[in-house]
């Protein structure tokens, strides 16, 4: 085995440490980006309102009237529109 002289060893070791402390703060600048960049999404995102709409409609389905309440999307069809009828 051969071995390697105590100066050899020094700048090695010292070499590494400087490389493990660029890391580190390399570390931590992306932490504080990640946080950053995530707060500007959050307040992007707050910009827009969420509007809630309520609808009520009467429809006629030859068996009677039937009332649909909702909020949001409301699928679907009644037998009027299914046999052609308007």
């Amino acid at each position: 085995m051969e071995k390697i002289s105590e100066a050899a060893y020094e700048i090695a070791i010292g070499s590494l440490q400087m490389q493990s402390k660029r890391l580190f703060i390399l570390c931590i600048i992306l932490i504080v980006v990640l946080v950053g960049t995530n707060a500007g999404w959050l307040i992007h995102e707050s910009m827009y309102a969420d509007e809630t709409t309520t609808v009520s409609q009467e429809v006629d389905t030859g068996e009677g009237d039937a009332i649909i309440t909702g909020v949001g999307d409301i699928y679907g069809e009644s037998k009027a529109d299914s046999n052609g009828q308007n």
